[in-house]
């Protein structure tokens, strides 16, 4: 037993004497050409690798300073650096024969810089993983390709079917620690904006079939993102156009600076998101809900005093980079509007085609939104009571927006402002009566919003003590006004600020008023002096 003990000890012994000499007798970095060979053959990108080593006991193969080129197209710099790369690989077959099988990858602390293109159509990231025969044709004559060519084009095989033009090559874990992330537009002048702390884990990870996938994120400007689901098979000839289906769980992101919002459109806040992605390498599908907290509509604008629910169904062509908002109803409190329409984001600004309209809306639950679309009411004063229709269409690219449509209020009152007592001071109108509100029995309004400010035509406005009010007039985009009013058929010229208005009588208008009057006691002296002319 003893002698049999001796000999297991010794060979034991040995055993481990061999394994820790075994990194002194292979040369790790012998197998760098052979690896950069094969990640370059996988993502079709030239990869570069710095010194490897060898540990027996961890079963896999370090190295350092990673590098992956970026698409020629975009830039000569690189697409990802990371400090190293751990492969995991069978040990046996790779001291023995030298055969290559990898179990993990895994990168830490990389870079990613990604980048779309001028005119949006295309990612830097679109070409990872094609082989040349699978990329399109970038020749003069493919672009000067008749337009009977078209269809053959549109038919183009599925993204799935085109997987079968990637190498063979499949991980049983890829994983991606502490990453960095940088988005930014080609030609653009926007900063770029930063997403770290990005882990990502794969499992069963293969060019040619679906693989599970989880992924965690900082958001630029603060909060997280979460995505949980399956992609692939990747595309060979454009990885944007990989099929995908995920779960999306956004914490406290802020919408100014996330880069899911178009910055030129003014709009801001901070949000949580629930919902879901998918994609069929065509066209993406994204519906959920979305809270905000201090929402902000225009760049004037001030915060929402409440939160803002949104739950919505939007689509996303991925070739032509546009989309429609199919369903969107958008709550605050007990009122709800409804939005619906078209977006384009293929050029450097996004431009849209949308319909906002709302029947019946309580206006106390959205005076705390007033702000946020630019609305600024007298000082001191607040809505309260009553309904408000609307019925609006936005068109245009975002920072040069133009919405058309009417509004109408009923059953309301500008609680604070004493209207009365603002034209107590124009002849025939002093006297009309006091209160401490200005009750507004019915407004409705033609409105259009625009960059160079906003017009009202057909102002129809009922004050109980005070009659109709009717006319038209501006508001600048510093919200400094001019209408040219009439109540009880004085003409009333209304200057100052939203915060600060004016009223004075319009003298032109009472001029032309009072030479109208005259021109028509004229015409009807004369009309009466015909008639005695006639019997004469």
């Amino acid at each position: 037993m003893k002698r049999g003990l001796k000999i297991a000890a010794i060979v034991i012994g040995i055993l481990i004497l061999i394994i820790i000499a075994i990194p002194f007798f292979v040369d790790a970095n012998s197998f760098r050409p052979k690896i950069e060979s094969e990640l370059t053959d996988a993502l079709g990108r030239q990869v570069k690798v710095g010194n490897i080593s060898l540990s027996l006991f961890s079963g896999g193969v370090t190295a350092d300073n990673i590098s992956i080129a970026d698409d020629p197209a975009f830039s000569k710099s690189d697409f990802v650096t990371a400090k190293s790369l751990k492969v995991g690989v069978e040990m046996i077959p790779l001291i023995f024969s030298k055969t290559l099988n990898v179990t993990e990858i895994r990168l830490t602390q990389p870079e990613i810089s990604l980048v779309r293109s001028e005119n949006g159509e295309k990612w830097n990231f679109s070409s990872l993983g094609a082989t040349p025969a699978a990329q399109p044709s970038t020749t003069q004559p493919a672009r000067a390709a008749p337009a009977q060519t078209a269809p053959t084009q549109e038919t183009s095989p599925a993204p799935s079917s085109s997987s079968s033009t990637n190498p063979n090559v499949s991980v049983a874990k890829l994983s991606i620690d502490n990453g960095r992330m940088t988005v930014s537009r080609a030609g653009g002048s926007e900063p770029p904006r930063v997403y770290d702390k990005v882990d990502i884990q794969v499992s069963g990870f293969s060019l040619n079939n679906s693989f599970p996938f989880h992924l965690n994120a900082n958001l630029p400007g603060g909060g997280t993102l979460k995505l949980d689901g399956n992609a692939g098979p990747i595309n060979a000839g454009n990885a944007e156009l990989t099929p995908l289906e995920a779960k999306v769980s956004v914490k406290q992101m802020n919408l100014a600076e996330s880069g899911f919002i178009d910055p030129a459109s003014g709009i801001a806040g901070i949000a949580g998101f629930d919902g879901t992605l998918t994609s069929d390498g065509h066209e993406a599908k994204t519906n959920g809900t979305l809270k905000v907290d201090k929402l902000q509509v225009v760049k004037k604008g001030s915060p929402a005093g409440r939160t803002v629910e949104v739950q919505y169904e939007a689509t996303y062509n991925l070739k032509t980079v546009s989309g429609s908002v199919v369903r969107g109803e958008i709550k605050l409190g007990s009122a709800v509007a409804n939005l619906s329409g078209t977006y384009d984001a293929h050029g450097k600004v996004t431009s849209i085609n949308m319909k906002l309209t709302g029947q019946g809306m309580p206006v106390d639950d959205l005076e705390a939104m007033l702000p946020a679309v630019g609305i600024v009411l007298p000082s001191g004063s607040q809505l309260k009571g009553g309904t408000l229709n609307l019925n609006f269409n936005s068109t245009g690219p975002v920072d040069k927006l133009v919405t058309v449509g009417t509004v109408k209020l009923e059953n309301s009152a500008l609680a604070g402002f004493n209207l009365l007592s603002k034209l107590s001071a124009i002849p025939g109108l002093g006297g009309k009566g006091s209160a401490n509100d200005t009750t507004i029995q019915n407004f409705s309004s033609d409105v259009r919003v625009a960059p160079d400010g906003t017009r009202t035509d057909n102002i129809n406005l009922t004050v109980p003590s005070l009659g109709s009010v009717t006319g038209a007039g501006t508001v600048s985009p510093n919200n400094e006004l001019d209408f040219k009013l009439k109540a009880d058929n004085i003409p009333i010229h209304v200057t100052g600020t939203t915060s600060e208005p004016k009223f004075a009588p319009d003298i032109k208008g009472l001029a032309g008023s009072l030479l109208n009057q005259k021109n028509l006691g004229k015409s009807a002296l004369g009309g009466v002096t015909s008639l005695f002319d006639k019997k004469k």
